[in-house]
């Protein structure tokens, strides 16, 4: 769906479907038909209309294509009715396999973090290295925190350093 006007009749198709399926198809085979999405080509010659079915069963979720199928050319007249097109799209019903694979996506995530948690408690608790890796002053056996310099109060050395003599030659 490239076009603004194609979006908005594929959202229109949508709502126009379901109405009809709550309101004026009375199909017993129908169960409950959820439309989740409708595509609509770009010529809007044919509308792909998606649909879930609530409850697992193999037997309702044929029955309800089934009625669908039957009901197809009532939904394709109120569609024309409706929207006002000189033609009106062609519409196949699919079932919608996304609550399947959200499903099946859901299970193999919650396998994954189990596994994970399993080898977490295999490991266990042990640091690689140290268990507090910063560094400290060191306290001597007095207890004062010393600099490395040695110097007790903690500031930096108060005595100047003495530089080596150095071997070259000076001018004076």
């Amino acid at each position: 769906m490239a076009s603004p006007r194609v979006r908005k009749i594929a959202d229109r198709i949508q709502v126009i479907v379901a109405e009809m399926l709550e309101r004026r198809i009375k199909d017993p085979r129908l169960g409950f038909v959820t439309i989740t999405d409708v595509r609509v080509s770009g010529d809007t010659q044919i509308a792909t209309v998606f649909y879930t079915v609530l409850g697992d069963e193999e037997g309702a979720r044929e029955a309800s294509a089934a009625a669908l199928e039957s009901a197809k050319g009532l939904i394709r007249s109120e569609v024309a009715k409706q929207l006002g097109m000189r033609h009106a799209p062609t519409l196949t019903f699919i079932h919608d396999a996304l609550p399947e694979s959200a499903r099946h996506l859901d299970e193999v995530l919650a396998q994954a973090k189990a596994r994970d948690e399993a080898l977490a408690a295999e490991r266990g608790s042990a640091y690689a290295g140290e268990p507090d890796p910063y560094k400290k002053p060191r306290e001597d056996e007095d207890g004062l925190d010393r600099d490395p310099d040695g110097d007790p109060d903690g500031d930096l050395d108060d005595e100047p350093v003495e530089t080596p003599p150095s071997s070259a030659p000076q001018d004076t």
